[in-house]
């Protein structure tokens, strides 16, 4: 007899099934219609597939399609920034945050998703001679790991213009999205289509630089210092946030550890998510942790304002570490850089 599912454990396509069985029939024959034969061929086998299904897991699915529906209508009513704030106010922000993660892939422009398998060499060749402009439209479409490779391929003055546009990009009109996906077409013979939406700002690149070679980051950043220092600020406020942690290898996170004292870090750990607190506790001795659980059990209830303030503590030092050459953060720097 299989196992029965685990919510945690299922994949999208897995929700996919549980959710169209549960919403009957009628409704699933309307959605099954819209996919293509792949998707078809992947959600019946699911649906054909499925045995046990418990409540509380086929509860939770439909929640989790409840909130991504009213996702997308918020972001159709006033964009992503309008969305994240309502939902914010309707859920907090770290569900907030998860929400609109998993609604990400499907409010990007559909047509740009040709461009996913590309190599970023060849993706850049075709980028190099094309406006700053044109590039920073298609860089916000891509994911921020190719869309770091390609700008560390592109020369330095055009790194540091492109990620100023893009730091500084706000809503594009479809039809203008829509011309750059025909020219991206017929280049790579690719057929794509969907309606097109797009922004930019200092979350996109900085999301790019937390992925790019230090050599590139710190010339993008200095560049972007001289154009607009109010800016390049944003930008390092938002290129590592206190769950990026995670991130750091153990050396890491013992040499940050030696900067923190024992009451930011408890207080930081009161918000923290689990893979935050399993990264930091598995790093200092069963003593210090017990010290530290027990440190934020006294504490009792805190104002989210403080916990913040600490997290805050924390990540100035972190990026002083990092700055120093005294830490590594995974996924960043080149060949150089890496520790053997």
């Amino acid at each position: 007899m299989a196992a029965p599912l685990k919510y945690e454990e299922m994949t999208p396509i897995q929700k996919a099934a549980v959710a169209l069985v549960a919403f009957g029939p009628e409704v699933s024959a309307h959605v099954l219609k819209g996919m293509s034969e792949n998707d078809l061929e992947q959600i019946t086998i699911q649906i054909a597939n499925l045995r046990e299904v418990p409540p509380d897991v086929e509860e939770k699915v439909i929640e989790e399609c409840h909130q991504i529906f009213m996702a997308r209508q918020y972001v159709s009513q006033g964009g992503v920034d309008f969305a994240q704030q309502i939902l914010e106010r309707a859920v907090g922000v770290g569900k907030a945050r998860e929400i609109m993660h998993r609604l990400e892939s499907s409010i990007k422009s559909h047509g740009f998703s040709l461009l996913k398998d590309i190599d970023p060499k060849q993706l850049t060749s075709f980028l190099q001679n094309e406006h700053p402009q044109t590039i920073s439209l298609i860089l916000t479409q891509l994911n921020p790991q190719q869309a770091a490779a390609v700008l560390s391929e592109l020369t330095p003055e055009l790194q540091a213009e492109v990620s100023l546009r893009i730091a500084t990009m706000e809503k594009i009109a479809p039809e203008i999205l829509g011309e750059i996906e025909q020219t991206l077409e017929g280049h790579f013979e690719r057929t794509a289509g969907g309606e097109m939406s797009s922004s930019g700002g200092a979350k996109a690149i900085a999301e790019i630089l937390n992925l790019i070679d230090t050599t590139a980051e710190k010339n993008i950043l200095q560049s972007l210092e001289a154009e607009d220092a109010d800016l390049a600020a944003e930008v390092k406020n938002m290129m590592f946030v206190f769950d990026d942690i995670t991130l750091l290898d153990d050396r890491s996170v013992q040499r940050l550890l030696k900067e923190v004292e024992t009451k930011d870090l408890s207080l930081a750990l009161k918000a923290a998510s689990d893979d935050v607190k399993k990264k930091l506790f598995s790093n200092v001795s069963e003593r210090v942790a017990m010290m530290i659980k027990e440190e934020m059990e006294f504490m009792g209830p805190t104002r989210l304002s403080d916990v913040e303030a600490a997290q805050g503590r924390i990540v100035d030092a972190v990026r002083r570490l990092e700055e120093e050459g005294q830490i590594i953060i995974s996924g960043r720097g080149g060949k150089e850089d890496i520790i053997v």
